[in-house]
């Protein structure tokens, strides 16, 4: 006699059923991640105090369209432009892929967009002959990747289009501070590491390990937050005081 209760057992999948369901989730994880946003480390002190060695950022491919630089993996395709490209604004924070070797993903500011005139005067920045004005804020510490680093001044940079953001400077006459003007041809970026004193940025040729004039299609996405830090530093103690590290006040930021 039947109890009423009707069993169902699940029809057995095949090998090639299981593997075409495996490559379908690849494939949406591979789409989200190459369409609408990526995770990034941050393994140097270039964008200090913006970001700090140990963040782990998040950014987003959308605002700027996409070209073979998106692609979460690297591969070599022809140059065909991008897709629904939208030139940064100036003071974003973007990832980019860096000409020396498209394989690594650097992060920098934009501060100059194709046409503008760009110069370093006594460690100021000039854009189109305007100044970006400097409000000093107080005093930082500038980490590097060694573990070490040193005292900074900290000051508030605003641009000529009213973005602000902070910048340490270490040192009052840093190699850099003084450059010849540039003008930024059609189809790239100047950009700036916060730490002036401290980053290879557009204001460094890329024979000589700096970015220089940043092609737009290399571009990644926008860095918009700050998901996770960690104290890089405190790998040097021991084990059970790692946890820590963990620079909670960071997570789940936005990066202005």
């Amino acid at each position: 006699m039947s109890s009423g209760n009707e069993v169902v057992t699940a029809k057995p999948t095949s090998w090639r059923g299981q593997a075409v369901q495996l490559a379908a989730i690849v494939a949406v994880v591979f789409l989200a991640k190459g369409a609408i946003a990526e995770p990034f480390y941050v393994p140097s002190g270039s964008m200090e105090p913006t970001l700090l060695i140990g963040d782990a950022l998040v950014a987003s491919k959308f605002p700027y369209g996409y070209g073979a630089a998106s692609l979460p993996i690297q591969i070599t395709l022809p140059e065909t432009g991008r897709v629904f490209g939208e030139t940064p604004k100036r003071g974003d924070v973007v990832v980019f892929r860096w000409p020396g070797d498209r394989s690594q993903a650097w992060v920098k500011r934009v501060v100059g967009l194709p046409g503008d005139r760009i110069q370093m005067r006594q460690g100021q920045l000039f854009i189109n002959d305007h100044p970006a004005a400097l409000k000093p804020d107080g005093t930082g510490f500038a980490e590097d990747d060694r573990g070490g680093g040193e005292d900074a001044y900290r000051y508030i940079e605003t641009l000529p289009n009213g973005v602000s953001h902070a910048i340490f400077k270490i040192r009052d006459n840093g190699r850099l501070d003084n450059t010849a003007e540039v003008t930024v041809p059609p189809g790239n970026l100047f950009v700036l590491g916060d730490n002036r004193d401290n980053s290879a940025d557009s204001r460094v040729p890329v024979r000589d390990g700096g970015v220089g004039l940043l092609p737009i299609d290399n571009l990644i996405g926008r860095a918009d937050a700050v998901v996770g830090s960690w104290d890089m530093g405190i790998r040097s103690q021991p084990v059970w005081t790692w946890l820590s590290g963990f620079r909670l006040a960071r997570f789940f930021t936005s990066v202005q």
